[in-house]
C-alpha cells in the first residue's frame, strides 16, 4: 500500500531523522512511538502529503484512499453535529442534490415523448443506481451509530458544533474519518479527547478495520490492544518490529542483550587477532601471516548496539505542610451552564493521603468539580477545604496558558519568586530542558514539551493536595512512567481526572464515577471500577429483560391470543406486499427492455413514461410499507 524509502527531514540545518525506510501493508496496525520531539507527528504529516521532506521517495498503490486525523481542526460555524458528520459523504450529498433537481424537473414537465424527458429518466436511473451503490440508503444510520459509539447522545446530534468543546469537536472529526472507509488511517493522538468508554469502543472498531493504520499514541494499553507492529523513532533512526508495544519492548531488550553479547565476543576475537598480528609482525618469516590477519581484520563488519535515548524527566512532588485529616468536604454541590445541569446534589468527603481517580464520559462534570475545588468557578451548595490545605492544580489545557512568545527560561523566571528563582535552570534540566533548549520559544515546542514545561512551572508553588486534569495528554510513554512514579511517591492527597487506564493502574485506590449529574464512589482501583461498571451495565440489561418477562407473563391469555391474531394478519399483509412488489418489478424490467429496443415507443405512446415512473414510485412506496409492517411484526 505504501513504500517509504530513505526519507530525511531537517529543521534549521539539523536532521530530525535520516534515511527512514519502511513499508505499510494491508492489515498493518502500526504504533508510532518515541519521545516528544522525535518526529512522530512530522512523519505522519509526510505520509499524509502535508509536509515536504528533504530527501527520499514515497510511493502509494493505485487508488489508495488515505484519512488523516490531525491535532488541529477547523469547523465551519453554523452546522449541527449530524450535518458536520454528513460532510464525510461528499459524493452521496452531491448525488442527493442532483436527484432532487432531476425529480423536480420530471414532476414539472409534461413532454413525456421528448428526448429531454428521456435523458432525465436516464439520469435518474444512473444517479439512483450510483446512490445505492455508494451506500446512500444506509449512511444516516451508520453515522448515528458511529457518533453514539463516540459518546454523543441522540439529543446532541442537532446541536451546533460551536457549542461543544474542542475535545468533542475532535470526536466529530474522528467520526467523519471512520465513516469515509479509507484504505489507510493516520491517527495523531486519537485517544487524547476520549473517555474510557469511548476508547474501549474505538479499540473494538479499529480491531475490525480491514485497511492499514499508522497512529501516534502514548496510551500503552490502547497500543497493546490495537496494534500488531511498532515503529519507534529514536535519535533520528527507526526501529521496526512486528509486535504490539509491550511485546516490542521485551523483544528489543532481548535483541539489545544479544547485540551486547555478540559485540563482546567480537571484541574478544578482535583483541586476540590484534595480539597475533603484533606477535607475527616482529618475525620476518611470519610477516605474510600478519598481513593476512590485518586484511581479515579490516573485512570484519563491526557489530553495533542500537543506541537508545534514555534521557527522562526527574520529577518529585514535595509535600508543603501537613494538612488536617479531612482535606475536602462537599455538600449538595450543584452546577449548571444555562439549561444544562452538569452536577447536582454532589456530596463528598476526602481524607488526607487519598489517591482518587475521577472517571466518566466527557461532559459529566469531572473537570467542573475540579475547577470548583480550586475556586475557579462559582457553584451552588457548599464546599469546604480542610485546615492548612494548599492545592496544586494542573488544568487539562494547562499548556495553553503558556505565552508562546516567551522562552522556556523566561516562562519559569516570570513565575518564580526570590526564594526559588536560582533553582529555575536546575528544575528545567530535570524536565529535559537543558543547555540552549531553555532559550527556545514556547510556540515552537511540541505538545509533550509544553506539558513538561507546565508541570515544571507548577512546582514553583507549594502544595499538599494535587489536582491533575488529564496530565498525560501529549506526554510520551517514558515521561508518563516517570510522572506516575513521582505521583506514587507523593505523600499528599492526589485527585486525577484521566482516561488513561494504564496510567491509573496501581495509582488510584478510589474511583469516583460521574454520570447523570451525580457521582458514585468505588473503593478499589481502576480495574475494579471497570469490572463493577460492566457488571452494573449487565444488571441493568438483566433488570430490563426481567421486567419485560414479568409484564409479558402477567398479560392475559386474551391479550396473547389478540397478539398472535394481529401477527398472523400482518404476516398475510407482508406476503401480499412482497407479491405486489415482485409483480411491479417484473413489469419495470419489461418496460426497460422495450425502451432499449424501441425508442420510437415514446412517440407512439406518450403516456408510457408516466406509467413507467408511476410503477417505480409505487415500488418505493411499497418497500417503505414492507419495512413498517416488518417492524410491527418484530415488535409483536
Amino acid at each position: 500500500m505504501l513504500n517509504a524509502h530513505d526519507i530525511t527531514v531537517s529543521f534549521s540545518g539539523e536532521e530530525l531523522f535520516s534515511g527512514i525506510t519502511f513499508k505499510l501493508n494491508a492489515g498493518d496496525r502500526i504504533g508510532l512511538v518515541g519521545k516528544n520531539g522525535a518526529g512522530k507527528s512530522t512523519l505522519l504529516k509526510i505520509v499524509a502529503g502535508e509536509q515536504e521532506y528533504d530527501r527520499g521517495s514515497m510511493a502509494f498503490d493505485k487508488d489508495i484512499s488515505l484519512g488523516f486525523l490531525k491535532q488541529d481542526i477547523d469547523f465551519e460555524e453554523g452546522r449541527t453535529v449530524i450535518e458536520e458528520a454528513y460532510q464525510a459523504f461528499k459524493e452521496i450529498k452531491s448525488i442527493e442534490k442532483k436527484l432532487e433537481g432531476v425529480n423536480k424537473q420530471l414532476a414539472e414537465r409534461t413532454d413525456y415523448d421528448s428526448e429531454i424527458y428521456h435523458n432525465l429518466m436516464h439520469d435518474l436511473d444512473e444517479l439512483s443506481h450510483r446512490y445505492e451503490l455508494i451506500g446512500g440508503y444506509n449512511y444516516q444510520g451508520e453515522t448515528e451509530k458511529i457518533l453514539a459509539g463516540l459518546g454523543f447522545k441522540q439529543e446532541d446530534l442537532h446541536k451546533k458544533t460551536d457549542t461543544f468543546s474542542g475535545g468533542w469537536r475532535m470526536r466529530i472529526e474522528l467520526a467523519k474519518l471512520l465513516l469515509q472507509h479509507h484504505d489507510i488511517l493516520l491517527l495523531d493522538e486519537p485517544t487524547n479527547h476520549l473517555d474510557i468508554e469511548s476508547i474501549i469502543w474505538f479499540e473494538n472498531f479499529l480491531k475490525g478495520f480491514g485497511g492499514a493504520i499508522m497512529m501516534v499514541s502514548h496510551d500503552k494499553m490502547f497500543l497493546d490492544n490495537v496494534t500488531n507492529r511498532t515503529i519507534e523513532i529514536s535519535l533520528g533512526q527507526i526501529y521496526d518490529y512486528k509486535k504490539p508495544y509491550s511485546q516490542y519492548l521485551l523483544l528489543r531488550s532481548e535483541i539489545k542483550e544479544k547485540q551486547l553479547q555478540a559485540q563482546k565476543n567480537q571484541e574478544r576475537e578482535i583483541k586476540h587477532t590484534e595480539q597475533l598480528i603484533e606477535k607475527f609482525r616482529a618475525k620476518a618469516n611470519k610477516a605474510s601471516m600478519a598481513q593476512s590477519l590485518i586484511k581479515k581484520l579490516n573485512r570484519v563488519e563491526r557489530i553495533e548496539v542500537d543506541v537508545e535515548d534514555n534521557a527522562v524527566m526527574n520529577v518529585r512532588f514535595p509535600m508543603s505542610v501537613t494538612p488536617g485529616k479531612v482535606v475536602v468536604e462537599a455538600y449538595d454541590v450543584a452546577k449548571n451552564y444555562g439549561d444544562i445541569q452538569v452536577l447536582q446534589d454532589v456530596n463528598m468527603l476526602l481524607e488526607r493521603g487519598s489517591k482518587i481517580a475521577f472517571v466518566g464520559q466527557n461532559g459529566q462534570g469531572k473537570s467542573t468539580l475540579a475547577k470548583i475545588m480550586v475556586g475557579e468557578i462559582e457553584f451552588d451548595g457548599e464546599l469546604k477545604l480542610g485546615h492548612n490545605v494548599q492545592i496544586g492544580y494542573f488544568a487539562q489545557n494547562q499548556s495553553e496558558y503558556l505565552d508562546g512568545e516567551l522562552t522556556v527560561l523566561e516562562t519559569m523566571e516570570n513565575e518564580a519568586n526570590d526564594g526559588n528563582r536560582v533553582k529555575v535552570r536546575d528544575m528545567l534540566g530535570s524536565f529535559l530542558f537543558r543547555g540552549d533548549e531553555v532559550e527556545k520559544k514556547v510556540k515552537v515546542l511540541s505538545g509533550g514539551e509544553r506539558n513538561r514545561l507546565a508541570l515544571c512551572k507548577m512546582l514553583l508553588h507549594p502544595f499538599n493536595v494535587l489536582i491533575m486534569d488529564e496530565p498525560t495528554n501529549h506526554l510520551d510513554i517514558a515521561s508518563k512512567n516517570v510522572l506516575k512514579n513521582a505521583l506514587k511517591q507523593f505523600e499528599g492527597t492526589l485527585i486525577l481526572v484521566s482516561h488513561d487506564r494504564d496510567f491509573l493502574q496501581d495509582l488510584a485506590s478510589t474511583v469516583f464515577s460521574f454520570r447523570d449529574g451525580g457521582i458514585k464512589e468505588y473503593l478499589g482501583d481502576i480495574n475494579y471500577f471497570l469490572e463493577q461498571h460492566e457488571l452494573e451495565d449487565m444488571r441493568a440489561v438483566e433488570m430490563r429483560t426481567k421486567k419485560e418477562k414479568i409484564e409479558e407473563s402477567s398479560s392475559s391469555g386474551k391479550q396473547d391470543h389478540e397478539r398472535q391474531k394481529m401477527k398472523k394478519k400482518l404476516q398475510n399483509k407482508l406476503g401480499k406486499i412482497e407479491k405486489e412488489i415482485s409483480d411491479l418489478e417484473k413489469k419495470i424490467i419489461d418496460d426497460d427492455a422495450e425502451i432499449s429496443e424501441n425508442f420510437e415507443l415514446l412517440k407512439e405512446n406518450p403516456d408510457f413514461f408516466a406509467s413507467y415512473q408511476e410503477k417505480k414510485t409505487k415500488v418505493e412506496s411499497l418497500m417503505n410499507l414492507w419495512e413498517e409492517t416488518q417492524e410491527q411484526i418484530d415488535a409483536l
